[in-house]
């Protein structure tokens, strides 16, 4: 005979079932996905004072893309070498070097250059501007159809007006109030010039990564391999950043002497294991949750980046820079909340349509 409590111990025990499971999983992803996008706003903020001080961007895209091919490609070949082709096409050579020249060395020099000149957190705010683009570059080259009679392409269209809305906001309205982040060996250089041009890196950044990420959604069709696709990617990005750096200035140069290579190591190599490990968790979360789920937490990194901002570089932001950043998060709810209601599913060409299944924001919203 059994007793009552031992049989209701294991009633107990045997309640935790697919459901409880789920729950713990959903737990997981949702508290994983909060720290990543708080990984992702520190180390923007971190970053400033290093690029204030004279530390190169090009040397800092350099050498934290080849940490970060390196730390990825064990990761690649344990888990993804049989996804990989009998044979390269020159074809997808070609993609993997547009790849890596825009989304690896044009838009991270960019960033660095744009959050050097205006701060964290406007760097953190203005990428949230990529799904309207990127609707934007699907429309104009026809891989989706605006049927403005569609409630959902009208809610896509709104979305989108709400981020460059936003986008203008933070780039006008924010005078620039933390002098560490605009010093200059010229003194002829007005500060409200550099925060526009900072701006403008910012955009064209968005813009370049917005192009690309099209084109990784091409590129993911034939070589499904996402860690591969980002190691080698990172790797060549590494090279054509070194390259250029070498053409512009004769040598490959950390920058100031004033900075320690010790501090300058030190950052490289957190910043590229942190940033492989949120790549790795991202691309975990996507499988489980989908691409949706995954982007609507990136306004997290922006409310992230302010405080952290205020707290560790004391700055202040205007009334106007703080509504064109909640214009920007609505936006891009906005967008993606239609892009998911409306199931659009964008291709190069129309019988592509049926037989490739590509979605040419999928990768963006990873």
């Amino acid at each position: 005979m059994t007793c009552q409590h031992c049989s209701h111990h294991g009633s107990t025990a045997s309640s935790f079932g697919p459901n409880d499971k789920k729950e713990w999983d959903d737990a997981i992803i949702i508290i994983g996905l909060v720290a990543v996008q708080i990984v992702n706003a520190a180390f923007m903020v971190f970053v400033a004072p290093l690029l204030s001080q004279g530390l190169n961007p090009l040397f800092l895209v350099c050498f934290g893309s080849l940490t970060t091919a390196v730390f990825i490609l064990p990761f690649a070949i344990l888990f993804e070498r049989k996804k990989w082709p009998s044979r390269l096409k020159p074809a997808l050579m070609v993609k993997f070097i547009f790849l890596a020249l825009g989304g690896v060395a044009f838009f991270q020099v960019l960033m660095m250059i744009g959050m050097k000149k205006t701060s964290p957190s406007i760097a953190v705010a203005l990428p949230n501007l990529a799904p309207g683009i990127i609707f934007i570059i699907a429309v104009s080259f026809r891989f989706e159809k605006a049927d403005l009679m569609c409630f959902y392409t009208r809610a896509k269209v709104l979305g989108t007006l709400l981020c460059l809305s936003g986008a203008i906001a933070i780039s006008f309205l924010q005078i620039p109030s933390n002098p560490m982040l605009h010093k200059s060996d010229s003194p002829q250089i007005d500060s409200h010039s550099d925060w526009i041009f900072g701006c403008l890196c910012l955009l064209a950044a968005v813009l370049v990564v917005s192009c690309t990420t099209v084109l990784q959604a091409e590129t993911m069709t034939h070589f499904a391999a996402p860690s591969t696709l980002c190691s080698v990617t990172s790797f060549i990005g590494a090279g054509f950043t070194a390259l250029f750096q070498v053409v512009m200035e004769g040598k490959i140069d950390m920058g100031s002497p004033s900075i320690k290579p010790s501090s300058v190591a030190s950052f490289i190599l957190v910043g590229s294991v942190t940033g492989s490990i949120c790549i790795a968790f991202n691309t975990w979360a996507v499988k489980k949750k989908g691409p949706v789920m995954v982007s609507m937490f990136s306004p997290i990194s922006t409310v992230g980046s302010a405080i952290l901002s205020a707290i560790y570089l004391h700055q202040i932001f205007k009334f106007g820079s703080i509504i064109g950043m909640i214009l920007l998060s609505c936006g891009l709810y906005i967008v993606l909340w239609a892009k998911k209601k409306e199931g659009v599913v964008p291709a190069t060409t129309n019988e592509e349509v049926s037989t490739r299944n590509v979605d040419a924001e999928r990768p963006l919203l990873n």
